[in-house]
């Protein structure tokens, strides 16, 4: 199956940012198509970037032979972890080869996954046709495995739909178990120690507890510039990661916040940028009357 969200073409060039996908169900089935759109882009002299599972990699590179030394290859595993974290990865990948077609592979729904990262692949997917709209530049193509279930049609056509309807849906509710913690500016440090100390006990690495305490006060300082002066901090450990979820009365109307890095002189947008940076996966979601932001941070092994 291939998807293609190209807007309207002119003259037989697509008008811009081209996103379409494919179902595979054997490693042959996706060395084949995959294989066909290197191929295709290298013969085309497009720059080819291919963000994939190991496996996949090793996949794709022996049949590339000598071509694969054309082929920008990098584990999606380790650089989109956190899906919030590809859109920058494209951006940079766009502005390396300026004046110059690039094609991408990207598999962000690759199997393994959490559920919850599941939910971030897609709207992932869903926010690349916002992101990239005007790029015409830009033709990326987005595998997924046939045993993950998921079907890519609605991530890769008229997707813009999608990524409002999601991000503006709350998060599954905090557990009753969470412990709960209502701060306000005066609360800041002791909210940061008593994280640390949470941290420590649930078995967070300690080279892993200053990135979190930082993450965490740069969102709840958010909450408290943009999200009426309050907030409520609630904390629970579910899937071996140490949640921390923050929840404000604001709204966010950028749908790409933390995904494009604002300008130093802009107001807002920089601490979820750094949170995603600093934390296994965040979650973002907001609508009329409220904000939430959930920060994932794997446990100790």
């Amino acid at each position: 199956m291939l998807k293609d969200s190209a807007t309207d073409s002119l003259h037989g060039a697509p008008a811009g940012f081209r996103h379409d996908a494919f179902v595979y169900a054997s490693d042959e089935e996706f060395v084949r198509l995959a294989g066909t759109f290197v191929r295709d882009g290298l013969a085309a002299g497009d720059k080819i970037v291919a963000v994939l599972p190991p496996g996949r990699i090793a996949l794709l590179g022996e049949p590339l032979g000598a071509a694969r030394d054309q082929v920008r290859l990098i584990d999606m595993t380790v650089a989109g972890s956190n899906p919030a974290r590809l859109i920058p990865l494209w951006r940079d990948a766009l502005e390396q080869h300026a004046g110059h077609p690039v094609r991408g592979l990207g598999e962000p729904a690759y199997a393994g996954r959490s559920a919850t990262e599941y939910d971030e692949a897609l709207l992932h997917e869903a926010l690349l046709d916002i992101a990239f709209a005007s790029d015409q530049s830009f033709w990326l193509r987005c595998p997924y495995e046939a045993s993950v279930g998921i079907d890519p049609t609605a991530t890769h056509s008229g997707a813009e739909a999608l990524a409002e309807k999601t991000f503006r849906t709350a998060l599954d509710d905090v557990p009753d178990r969470a412990e709960r913690w209502e701060f306000g500016l005066a609360d800041l440090g002791d909210v940061r120690d008593w994280v640390t100390a949470q941290a420590s006990s649930y078995g967070v690495l300690r080279d892993r507890l200053d990135d979190l305490a930082l993450a965490l006060h740069e969102i709840c300082t958010n909450s408290i510039r943009f999200g009426g002066g309050r907030g409520t901090l609630s904390v629970w450990v579910a899937n071996g990661a140490l949640i921390c979820d923050v929840a404000d009365r604001g709204r966010i109307d950028d749908l790409l916040v933390g995904r494009v890095l604002p300008p130093l002189d802009g107001l807002g947008g920089r601490g979820v940028w750094l949170a995603n940076q600093l934390c296994d996966l965040v979650q973002l979601r907001s609508g009329d009357d409220f904000t939430q932001v959930r920060l994932h941070t794997r446990l100790r092994g």
